[in-house]
């Protein structure tokens, strides 16, 4: 897997072109299983996660194949998959079991896999599942459903992203209609119903805390393009920040990033919105607190890019993390490029500083590698990252030509 080599650099100023949502079009990948017909997916990321899932979906018996950047998917002969390898290593890959169910009336999957960042159980999955009428059961580390899915009224503990986006499909073939209560409200879920209801699906409510699904008999294929990714987005408006630069992000969609976007402007960020993306300009100047929460609340994928800047920002910056209890390894990291950081449960605060300084790191998740990018960016001399876990290339397609092109000293090293 790759190393980055990131040197201090001089504002970024230019253009970036924001790539498709990873968190979008790896579901849409999985409601490909939901027809017979090809369902082709434009402006495909090139991400290690994309990948995998496509690996998994040739495992299902899947026909892929790659035309001018999009990828074209039939699932009219498919099974469930016999090699695990690739469920195990990603957390979306879960999302195959609602439409291995709704299609075959069986699915079977290992528990899956991802960041270590904290506890993600997938009972909220499970749950609604046997709401819908499917028998669960455990066996050598997977989960096995089977069963005729039927319309039912679903609440969730939590509106957890993943069970909502499950349960969605699934629901899509059951029989009788679906009250999905304290659904979560992401834009990649709104991306996956109106994808969903273009193959004909019948959905009204995505967006909102109740999603009504009424079932029918099968869907047809369609030509789609998932939304921009928002957390690649906000990480670059970041790197502005952080460097005082000033950045044209194309294809930024303002309305999905407000939580940051109002932080940003608090700190003494500039952001002017237009029809073709979002231009951020200026530096952080002053410090902030922020608390993670579900959307529209602000992401917990984007604490640690923020985390960055506020280690060059003067002042005392806080945060609350409150979706996952482990997302602060990368507070220990920054540390060894000289941030002031101090860490008690789940609320860290920073202090700024003027000093940094190239170390040797370790990238401990997605947004972690991300986040020492944006500081060595900024610290003095080189900063080595150790991405042996290959988590960068998850979610950030081609993030060094990305940051090269506006200025910045990146090497990404084999």
């Amino acid at each position: 897997m790759a190393h980055y080599a990131v040197r201090e650099s001089p504002p970024l100023r230019g253009e970036i072109p924001i790539s498709t949502s990873k968190n979008a079009v790896l579901p849409i990948m999985c409601g490909a299983l939901l027809t017979r017909e090809d369902v082709r997916i434009d402006r495909l990321p090139q991400l290690s996660d994309v990948s995998t899932l496509s690996s998994l979906l040739l495992a299902c018996g899947c026909r892929l194949r790659h035309e001018d950047g999009a990828l074209i998917i039939t699932a009219d002969d498919f099974k469930n998959p016999q090699d695990e390898e690739d469920v195990r290593k990603m957390r979306a890959s879960v999302l195959v079991l609602g439409p291995l169910l709704a299609r075959l009336g069986q699915a079977r999957i290992p528990l899956p896999g991802g960041c270590a960042i904290g506890q993600r159980p997938i009972d909220q999955h499970l749950k609604g599942m046997s709401a819908l009428g499917a028998k669960v059961s455990y066996d050598h580390g997977g989960v096995t459903l089977s069963g005729r899915l039927r319309g039912a009224t679903i609440y969730l503990d939590m509106p957890s992203v993943g069970a909502t986006e499950n349960l969605l499909m699934a629901a899509t073939l059951a029989s009788g209609t679906t009250r999905i209560e304290n659904a979560a409200k992401e834009p990649e879920i709104v991306d996956l119903a109106a994808f969903l209801s273009s193959m004909g699906a019948r959905i009204a409510g995505a967006g909102t805390s109740t999603i009504v699904i009424e079932g029918v008999k099968a869907l047809h294929g369609t030509s789609w393009q998932p939304i921009s990714d928002r957390v690649e987005a906000g990480t670059m408006a970041c790197a502005c920040a952080i460097t005082g630069g000033e950045l044209f992000l194309r294809g930024a969609r303002s309305e999905h990033l407000r939580s940051l976007l109002f932080k940003l402007s608090e700190a003494g960020v500039h952001i002017h919105d237009t029809p073709g993306g979002l231009m951020i300009f200026g530096r952080a100047r002053q410090p902030f607190e922020i608390r993670t929460m579900v959307y529209p609340g602000f992401p917990t994928d984007l604490q640690a890019p923020m985390m960055a800047v506020a280690c060059k920002t003067p002042g005392t910056s806080v945060f609350l993390e409150t979706i996952f209890e482990n997302r602060f390894m990368h507070a220990a990291e920054l540390a060894r490029l000289g941030a002031h950081i101090r860490v008690e449960n789940r609320v860290a605060v920073v202090e700024g500083t003027h000093d940094l300084t190239g170390a040797s790191v370790t990238a401990t998740d997605l947004r972690a590698g991300a986040a020492l990018i944006l500081a060595g960016l900024c610290a003095e001399g080189e900063t080595l990252i150790d991405d042996s876990g290959g988590h960068i290339a998850r979610g950030y397609e081609n993030i060094e030509e990305k940051i090269r092109a506006v200025g910045g000293s990146i090497r990404k090293l084999s």
